[in-house]
């Protein structure tokens, strides 16, 4: 088949180079956004006199007939052409005639597979960060309903101080609320609208950037236009913003794993989001869990993959910049099934809260209380540190606990030690008592969690 960009060639390439240079295996996914995009151009083509009324009145029916049967099935993208584009174009001018070749006046491919991407990323931005908004929704409903539940919490993963099951949910709903915003703001640097830019170098048809960049819905359009066709640092953002949401449910992942091991056994998944063994009859593996996990590389790799691609290259286009788009795709594609399965997966999540109180009553990490009881009796912390280091260390060798110990016992460390102390101990006191803003109390989570539904809203 000769190619639309016959004439300083003969517009025929080897099988084999020609499968190579496609990219319509791929980029047919865009066809919505290049469609809309061509009705656009034809509008503000006929806007400014370049055609006709006419003319474009015919080009748009035309446009708008290929999008309906392409969203029908009843169109499907031919192999034998190179792109997207030229896959819409030469199906236009079959079906309307040689109007249809003026379409493609006042623009090029560099600039309208520029606008394809942004658009589709606009649209997938939007996409993500709703399916975003629904696992926040989730991990803030989880986090009411254990609110009051007492765990261990972790530093070095060694048990540490005392929160709720509550507190450690908002957490991790806090860290996707950064991700909204990274997305939000990512989203402004992509609401810019390249077409008009050309090759390279602009045009001289008398055209209007600005009535086609409000027609496409874009707040503003390129100031340049070698950077316009050239630019992809929208893509690398947004495939950062992705691959930080992913460390995210990473990090989420490797908790879920741990707390439904036996040896944490403080959490239940629903089997529904878990697989056995095919000969350990008596396994029930976090499979979804550890998938997130191992896909968080995949996505990585998405970035890194255009980072590459584009760290070497001149102005402006470059074939180098058709990879652009795989690596987009595959990881909005790995983001979204991610999402889908964790919102299930949180909802029907059940905490163990007998097991987390053990946990926490057995790990000491009320000693920092019991230090801060004796700052209050009058001495100074670095002595109430020691001392209470010293108790603990009388605790573990006699495998008793700091609320099992008599005040006999407590008064061989200090004299200023009275029926108080138990008080000072006691793990509900030790999260009540934590009130600072941000905290681990009850009231506390509870502002909290009226944050992150708000910021959902």
């Amino acid at each position: 088949m000769k190619k639309m960009w016959a004439g300083r060639s003969d517009g025929v390439t080897d099988k084999t180079a020609d499968d190579f240079n496609s990219s319509i295996s791929f980029d047919s996914r865009m066809f919505c956004e290049d469609i809309t995009g061509s009705i656009a151009h034809a509008q503000m083509l006929a806007h400014k006199n370049i055609i006709s009324t006419i003319e474009a009145e015919l080009i748009v029916d035309g446009l708008a007939g290929i999008l309906d049967d392409m969203q029908s099935g009843a169109l499907s993208p031919s192999p034998d052409c190179e792109d997207i584009h030229m896959f819409v174009e030469q199906v236009l001018t079959d079906r309307i005639g040689d109007t249809g070749k003026k379409l493609h006046t006042a623009r090029s491919r560099n600039d309208q597979v520029a606008l394809d991407l942004r658009m589709w990323t606009k649209t997938n931005t939007d996409t993500v960060t709703g399916k975003i908004k629904l696992l926040v929704s989730a991990l803030a409903d989880k986090a009411e309903e254990y609110k009051d539940a007492i765990m261990p919490g972790y530093t070095h993963l060694q048990r540490a101080q005392p929160v709720t099951f509550g507190h450690y949910l908002c957490a991790y709903a806090m860290m996707l609320l950064r991700d909204i915003d990274r997305l939000k703001d990512c989203k402004k640097r992509t609401d810019v609208s390249p077409i008009g830019c050309c090759a390279l170098a602009g045009t001289t048809y008398d055209t209007d950037r600005q009535f086609e960049a409000q027609l496409l819905g874009f707040s503003s359009v390129c100031e340049n236009s070698l950077d316009g066709v050239s630019d992809r640092d929208f893509a690398i953002e947004f495939l950062s913003a992705l691959s930080t949401l992913m460390m995210h449910l990473s990090r989420l992942s490797e908790e879920i794993i741990l707390w439904s091991s036996w040896e944490f056994g403080f959490i239940e998944l629903s089997d529904s989001y878990t697989t056995g063994s095919s000969i350990m009859p008596q396994k029930k593996n976090p499979d979804m869990a550890e998938l997130a996990r191992g896909k968080t590389g995949r996505v990585y790799g998405d970035l890194m993959t255009l980072l590459t691609v584009m760290k070497g290259l001149p102005l402006a286009y470059n074939k180098d910049m058709q990879e652009d788009k795989e690596p987009v795709f595959d990881a909005v594609d790995t983001v979204i099934t991610c999402l889908d399965v964790y919102v299930g997966m949180i909802k029907t999540m059940k905490a163990k809260t007998e097991n987390m109180k053990k946990a926490a009553q057995k790990g000491f990490i009320n000693a920092t209380d019991l230090a801060d009881y004796l700052v209050i009796k009058g001495l100074p912390f670095r002595s109430a540190y020691k001392i209470s280091g010293q108790i603990v260390s009388y605790c573990i060798q006699n495998d008793k606990t700091l609320e099992a110990l008599t005040l006999d016992e407590y008064r061989q460390f200090s004299a200023l030690i009275d029926n108080g102390i138990y008080e000072a101990v006691d793990l509900y006191n030790c999260v009540s008592k934590r009130q600072s803003y941000g905290g681990t109390s009850v009231a506390s989570v509870e502002k909290q969690i009226k944050y992150i539904k708000e910021a959902v809203i």
